[in-house]
């Protein structure tokens, strides 16, 4: 019989990013695994790219906490609540220790793991599980979060961490076959050039200029400098932003500069996508960043409103976590790691 499991993570993109090694751990420790997974439904395509996770349950609270006793949010809940009744498992995770996230956790049937009172960010949801676990809080996430999965489970976690994202980013960089063109009198013979889609370049760097704080900006001139040698070094450059307002502010920056474009909107399976075909990212602290070095690509990341020391980049290929909170990296600092960047191919 399969050893039932469901996580609780609902957010944020950043730390679902760190929660991929975890899973990668139950599948190779836990005989016959079936993992479920509890996500916030803005970021359900993330377990998706993971082999080990079966069956993805949504969550809303960002959506219904705006209109929490109308007749549709209160449908809403009563479905989840009725899907995870629903299941009797084996062991029911709660690896996020908020409220929100016991609040899910005491609608299930199993066996409820979660950190003790002195490990978890909120201490009161910690009296909602059957079974606590004690986790340093100064660890780096991706640590905390494979520590807390191998107390559960009986097993010490040990390499280097898997996001168990290749076959997601194999997938993503792959030309598509060559197709055949149709024309009026039936199938025309003739291949055409083979289509290689934006992913596949490998000739562009992914930029994340933008973030909905002001201290958490790096300067404009600092940036263009970066935007010059990356277009010296012959990339192309991809901007992102989360709004208008970041679209317009990633804009100016690049204004008047050949070779580079900000992005449309795009949804999270099409990010990923991108990052995994680019030559490198330079990116404030940000989930999108901490995606780029998931998935294996050269990666850059600008602290100033928050410490590396918690969320550092984490990947297998060369990442720079630089700056603090409050202390800015130098313009120096930053182009002598995109220079390491530039030759970790």
């Amino acid at each position: 019989m399969p050893t039932r499991i469901l996580i609780v993570r609902t957010s944020s993109l950043g730390d679902l990013v760190h929660m991929l090694p975890a899973i990668t751990d139950i599948a190779r420790h836990v005989p016959d695994a079936q993992i479920d997974w509890v996500v916030e439904e803005a970021f359900a395509e993330i377990p998706s790219w993971h082999p080990a996770v079966n069956e993805i349950i949504k969550v809303a609270h960002r959506r219904w906490r705006k209109s929490w006793w109308s007749a549709q949010v209160r449908a809403e809940r009563r479905a989840l609540r009725e899907r995870l009744r629903s299941v009797q498992y084996d062991v029911v995770l709660d690896m996020q220790a908020l409220l929100k996230s016991a609040w899910l956790v005491r609608q299930t049937h199993g066996v409820k793991h979660g950190l003790d009172w002195r490990s978890a960010r909120e201490p009161l949801a910690s009296l909602f599980y059957n079974v606590r676990h004690r986790v340093e809080f100064w660890q780096p996430a991706v640590i905390r979060q494979r520590k807390l999965a191998g107390l559960t489970f009986g097993y010490q976690h040990a390499g280097l961490p898997d996001f168990g994202l290749q076959g997601f980013a194999r997938q993503a960089t792959q030309a598509p076959e060559p197709v055949l063109e149709v024309g009026s009198a039936g199938l025309n013979t003739t291949e055409l050039p083979r289509l290689h889609h934006l992913d596949t370049d490998r000739g562009y760097a992914v930029i994340m200029p933008s973030a909905s704080r002001d201290d958490k900006l790096w300067p404009e001139d600092d940036w263009r400098v970066v935007f010059r040698r990356l277009r010296e070094a012959g990339c192309t450059l991809k901007l992102l932003a989360g709004n208008d307002q970041e679209a317009e502010r990633a804009g100016l920056l690049v204004a008047g500069m050949d070779g580079a474009e900000v992005m449309p909107r795009m949804d999270l399976t099409s990010v990923a996508r991108l990052l995994a075909g680019s030559r490198l990212m330079v990116g404030l602290d940000s989930g999108l960043t901490h995606l780029s070095a998931a998935l294996g690509r050269p990666t850059i990341g600008i602290y100033r409103a928050s410490t590396p020391v918690r969320t550092p980049l984490v990947g297998s290929n060369y990442t720079a976590s630089l700056g603090d909170r409050g202390a800015s990296p130098s313009r120096e600092a930053v182009m002598a790691s995109v220079e390491q960047a530039l030759a970790a191919q």
